[in-house]
Order: structure tokens, then sequence, then C-alpha cells
């Protein structure tokens, strides 16, 4: 018998993100409110958009077509493509089918996978079934390949600059040099309306602001106890009732080197990171690291302590140096390109790899936060074991986000309002500029009598 694949994980990744952006501060003055409000109350400092040019199957098309170029790799290698995306253009048809166009020339069509749909997490969903495939009877030796992205659009108002758009694609398969514990991992589904989309006549979802908030702190707490119940059972078994070794001094936060969480404000994420701490104070209160600590945080009632000032201040303050060098450098891509949905927290994990230097020898844990409204989340364990240079270099993220045009807060309602028009239209051809797109992009053409859509690749 095959001996069974070893180190499943991520092969290679690629990002994209529209040539376009707009500056938040510039955006905070348009809309007359007060200096820091974007920047500062919601951590974001550019917002990606495009106009009616590009869609959620432009967008795929060209971010898988990226990845199997830049990377080299051979479209029959591909035995699974899913993809994970709420941008919907049809009911019926899963964007997966259209990405085919990339694999059936080349005689691939023995390929399994549909869309994963749920807000923001279906990017996961479909890494985790990938995962799934890949250590099932199933397995036929291939790689799996994950797409995830999304237009992130808001009507007029509060919610408007937390948007973005970009998507991710991701090679995965055995021997990889990101490895994803297959094991340990914990979710957390519930049915709530923090966020949905119910009007099909519009991009704009309906949310419950403060609601979602409170909803994304819930899972994260959840998620976290089940990981580190998980954990503890599987520690357990692999000790075989031996006492195992652990480093007391340590609080439950710091087994991970770095965090990758999904980010629809960069301050939420923050406010997050102290919040798994604030878990570690409830399961151990005497640990050294919180002697600090008032003790009257301890007993207060779980509902109370979602919206509890203190309690953020406290943990946000105590992680805030772990903070800037462990979660920072995986939220550069989001503060610089908003939310791109599905595609940000594995978004977070390329910005991770592009803003610090990992060395082999040194294998560097790093966890995974995804969240989608309505509700589904997980949480999951990377390490970063192999050499990523290749990975870091084909990305080049941060010479692509500064090459980027900075269009002012009046050009940014334009696209808004030409994507508006667009939305269900048939017979119908863009009116956006294609001059400015990033060489390789695909960019819709025309829609025809029939719902049709044809695309063009910028030269």
């Amino acid at each position: 018998m095959a001996a069974r694949p070893q180190n499943i994980g991520i092969k290679a990744i690629e990002v994209y993100f529209p040539s376009q952006c707009v500056d938040q501060a510039e955006l905070e003055k348009f809309d007359g409110v007060s200096e820091g409000k974007y920047t500062i109350g919601l951590g974001q400092t550019k917002m990606s958009f495009c106009d009616d040019r590009e869609d959620i199957y432009s967008i795929c098309l060209t971010t898988f077509s990226s990845l199997l170029r830049k990377y080299n790799v051979d479209p029959n290698s591909i035995g699974r493509l899913e993809v994970g995306t709420e941008t919907l253009l049809d009911k019926s048809k899963s964007v997966k089918s259209v990405l085919m166009q990339l694999l059936a020339p080349h005689g691939n069509t023995n390929v399994e996978g549909v869309d994963n749909v749920n807000a923001c997490y279906g990017g996961t969903n479909a890494v985790l079934n990938s995962l799934n495939w890949i250590e099932s009877s199933a397995w036929d030796g291939r790689d799996a390949v994950v797409v995830c992205g999304d237009i992130a659009l808001y009507a007029e108002g509060a919610a408007r600059p937390t948007g973005g758009a970009g998507c991710v694609a991701m090679l995965i398969g055995p021997d990889a040099p990101i490895v994803l514990d297959t094991a340990l991992r914990a979710s957390y589904v519930t049915h709530a309306y923090d966020f949905y989309k119910p009007d099909l006549t519009s991009e704009y979802p309906v949310v419950d602001g403060h609601f979602s908030l409170r909803c994304y702190t819930e899972a994260v707490d959840a998620c976290y106890k089940a990981f580190n119940a998980r954990e503890k059972v599987l520690k357990e078994k692999a000790q075989n009732g031996t006492n195992g070794v652990s480093d007391e001094s340590k609080t439950g936060l710091d087994r991970f080197d770095y965090f990758a969480y999904h980010a629809p404000t960069c301050k939420l994420v923050q406010k997050s990171y102290g919040r798994m701490l604030y878990n570690d104070f409830l399961a151990n209160p005497t640990h050294p690291a919180f002697a600090e600590v008032a003790p009257e945080l301890r007993d207060l009632d779980y509902e109370k302590s979602l919206t509890d000032k203190n309690v953020e201040k406290t943990f946000m303050a105590l992680t805030k140096k772990r903070f800037a060098e462990r979660v920072k450098p995986a939220i550069e891509v989001a503060t610089l390109c908003g939310n791109m949905y599905t595609g940000t927290v594995w978004a977070g994990l390329a910005s991770l790899l592009s803003y610090v230097k990992f060395d082999p020898s040194e294998p560097k844990r790093v966890g995974i936060f995804s969240y989608g409204s309505g509700l589904a989340s997980s949480m999951l364990s990377a390490k970063v074991v192999g050499d990523v240079s290749t990975i870091v270099e084909k990305l080049d993220l941060i010479n692509r986000l500064n090459s980027r045009v900075v269009l002012p807060p009046q050009s940014y309602v334009e696209m808004c309002d030409l994507r508006k028009h667009a939305h269900l239209k048939k017979n119908f051809k863009p009116s956006g500029n294609t001059e400015t797109l990033f060489p390789g992009t695909y960019y819709l053409t025309e829609v025809d009598d029939m719902f049709r859509r044809k695309y063009e690749v910028k030269a």
C-alpha cells in the first residue's frame, strides 16, 4: 500500500487586488467625518475597488491564471478546484465552472469541487474540503487549488469604508512548506442575522453592525475554547498517559508565533487578539502574566464581557507588543486593501510571509481564525516548516501594493455607481477604463442577451 501523504498544506499562493484604491484619510474628509474615524477607528489606510470592468469571474480568472503561470503549475496536476465567494452573479452556475476554462483546454475535466458560500467563510471551507480530500481514499495523487475572493461593496453610509476587493488562489498538496494541521481545528456555527444579502437585485448587504461585532467576538471565544480542548485531547493521546513537558511561564496565546485573522476591520483584529488572552485569563487567572489584571474581571458575566470596555482595554494593553510583532504583519494587506471577504484571512497569511522573514531551520506556528457572518467560523493551526522565499518572491506583494493608482474619493463614488448601473444587466457593454489595469488582468467586454459574459486579458 502506498504511503499516505505527509505535511499537507499550502505549496503556492497568489493574491490579486485591483490596480486602483482610495485613501481612507481622503475619504474621511470627503465624507465629512472626524479625522481618524476610518484610519484609527477602523484601522484602515487604503481600500481597493473596481469598476464595471471587473466582476467575480474576472478576478478569480486573473488570480487562478496568475497562480498557474507564476508557479509553472501543470493544469493536469490539479484534481480538485474549489471556490469560496459570496459575490454571486448566478443562482445556479458556479464560479468554479467558469474557472474550468483554464483547465479544460488542457484535457483536464476530471476535477472535483464546486463553490462554497457562507459570507466570508467559504474560502476556509474550501481549504478544509481540500485537506479532507487529500487525506481520504478518494485522493488520486494530484494537488488541489482553492480560489477565494470577493468584491465588498456597501451602500453609502457608515459601513462603506469597510469595503474592499481582492482574491487569493492557493495550491494545496503534500510536502508543503506551509503545513496545515489536519487533526487540530475547531469550529463554531450558529444562526444569526448579523450580515446577509437577501436582496438579489443589489450588491449591497443588510448589516446589523453592532450585532455583527458581537457575533465575531462570540465566535473568537467559542473557537478558541474548542481549539484548546481539542489540542489537550490530542496531546494526551500523543503522550499516552505520560506527563508532557510544557512551559508554564507562557500563556496559551504564546503557543503561536503569529496569528492571521479574518479582518472586517483591522481594529477588530487587534481587539480579538486581546480577547484570546482574556480567555487565557479566565482559564488560569493566577498565571503570573495576569498579576496586574483587576480580579473582578474574572467574575464578569459573559454577556457583559462581550461589550465591556475595561476588558477590551486591559487585554489590548497586555497584548500590544505581541500584537505588533505577531499579528500586525498579517493585516498589512487588509490595512491597505480593505476586506476581501472570503480571501481576507488567506491574504493575511500571504501578508505575514511577505512582511516577516522566515528561516526554514526554525519552524514557526501560525494560528488562523476564519469568520463568516450568518454565521460560520473556524480556528486552524499552520506551521511554516520549509523555504517560503520563492512564494514571497512570486507574490511580490509590497511592490505591487505600492504600484497601485490612488484615485480621489469622487472617482470611487463614481465607480460604485458604475457597478450599481451594471448589476444584473444584459445586452450590456461596460464603460470602465482598462488602461490602468495590471497586465494579465481579465476584464469584462460584454454581457450578451442571454447574460453570457465575455472577457479579454490586459496585455
